[in-house]
């Protein structure tokens, strides 16, 4: 019995005793003799009786009737763990097993909306997409972890405001006033530079209606469209350099071909010159068709490399005896270093493509006299491929763009060497397809080292 509980049932008592001392004085008087111990017996009995009553109703109605007001007051205050007392019968009984139960689904009930508040905060912080919540007076109730990055604020400097004052961009605001004023789904985009760097955002507000048709307010959702536009600019890139690459030499070819129906022919010698160039353009023609066709081989997702154990110096000397050549013909000193007893998993054959791409680049863009090298070392767990010249060497600025279809540092010096343009875009396609990486240190005017990382095991 509580604190609380003694106090009350101590009180009843209390009048109890007072009660049955008032009756015995006003009785007592009147008795005489034996008849007072028969009066003192009857009190003291009828005391024992009603005392055992109120015990009864004490703890039967008047204890659970105060526990579950006590409860009551407590689920009130948002306390969802009290319970109350419950005896085993009785119609108190019930009630107090009502307000238990009452208080167990309102504790369920909180910790499932706790659980749902915090699945939903965590998927809304982790969207790819900024997200802003205002209401129908245009202050702004939410906001996400991608929008501050692509705003570089903190949530305190939005939640409360107004959205003119925290969303200077005038694209933004008119997407809020047309999301209010025609309620449906607007569009639009802005650019936000971010130190050197051009960001392409897309924004989609939506309005947001309750059940009776009103508008409550609006969601605006923020996509960083920046890759989508890289590649975009990619694709219209390709399409124009594709067009070039492949106009040049169908001009050549039907140029020197119309040449000849018009009477050249009569000249052997002109007729074999003009023939000598046409079958090289076709020749052009045709490594730049194997090429692009190489590209989108590789470009696919389905691409699968025909994986088996490479000994290097085995493998290797095919490679060497090709590079010696072309060498030679340059009078190109060429040299290798092998370490001992060197394997890895691969693509023997793409891995072919790849070593003969570079050395047949660093020839040549070598000079005569000039010095190509290639060094092929291990360490714990990658084997490194290097490729060393002493040619044109590639400037700074070009440096992140050599591996793009097409791209060229010297397009004149390029085309004399009959590159296509596409050759080291295909070597990072195959390295990175054996989880492998490609990069380049040069110097302009000094030379270049293109070094393949390779991992042992795929």
């Amino acid at each position: 019995m509580g604190s609380k509980g003694s106090r009350l049932f101590a009180s009843y008592v209390a009048i109890l005793v007072s009660v049955f001392v008032m009756i015995g004085f006003v009785v007592l008087p009147y008795a005489n003799g034996n008849e007072i111990i028969l009066v003192f017996l009857a009190v003291t009995i009828g005391f024992i009786i009603c005392l055992i009553l109120i015990y009864h109703l004490f703890e039967n109605y008047i204890k659970p009737v105060v526990a579950t007001s006590r409860v009551a007051k407590e689920l009130v205050k948002g306390n969802y763990n009290a319970r109350t007392y419950v005896k085993p019968q009785g119609e108190a009984a019930h009630l107090s097993n009502a307000i238990n139960v009452l208080a167990k689904s309102l504790q369920e009930m909180t910790i499932q909306e706790k659980m749902q508040g915090s699945q939903w905060k965590t998927v809304i912080n982790n969207m790819e997409s900024g997200l802003m919540l205002i209401d129908e007076r245009g202050y702004v109730h939410l906001v996400n972890r991608k929008l501050l990055d692509l705003f570089g604020e903190k949530s305190v400097n939005y939640i409360g405001y107004l959205y003119y004052d925290v969303l200077s961009q005038v694209n933004i605001q008119k997407v809020v006033q047309e999301t209010f004023l025609y309620e449906e789904k607007i569009k639009s985009s802005f650019v936000k530079k971010v130190g050197n760097e051009k960001r392409y955002i897309e924004i989609v507000g939506a309005p947001v209606i309750n059940e009776t048709n009103e508008l409550k307010g609006a969601v605006l959702v923020f996509h960083d469209i920046t890759e989508l536009k890289r590649v975009e600019q990619m694709r219209k890139d390709f399409v124009a350099n594709v067009s070039h690459e492949l106009k040049t030499p169908i001009t050549s070819i039907r140029g020197f071909a119309e040449t000849l129906l018009d009477g050249a022919m009569e000249d052997t010698e002109l007729s074999k010159q003009f023939l000598t160039i046409i079958l090289s353009e076709s020749e052009r023609l045709q490594a730049l068709v194997y090429d692009l066709l190489e590209l989108s081989r590789l470009e696919k997702d389905e691409l699968k490399l025909t994986q088996k154990r490479i000994e290097i110096h085995e493998w290797i000397q095919g490679i060497i005896t090709i590079a010696e050549q072309q060498a030679v013909k340059k009078d190109i000193e060429f040299s290798y270093t092998i370490d001992e007893q060197i394997s890895l998993n691969g693509d023997a054959d793409r891995l072919k493509q790849v070593l003969l791409n570079l050395l047949y680049n660093a020839i040549n863009y070598t000079a005569e006299k000039g010095k190509v090298g290639l060094v092929i070392e291990e360490t714990k767990d990658m084997i490194l491929f290097k490729v060393r010249d002493t040619g044109l060497g590639i400037p700074e600025s070009a440096k992140n763009r050599i591996f793009e279809r097409f791209y060229r540092v010297d397009r004149a010096r390029s085309r004399n060497t009959g590159g296509t343009g596409l050759g080291l875009a295909i070597v990072k396609h195959i390295v990175e397809a054996h989880n492998g990486e490609i990069t380049v240190d040069s110097k302009l005017d000094e030379g270049s080292t293109f070094i393949v990382k390779l991992p042992k095991h795929l």
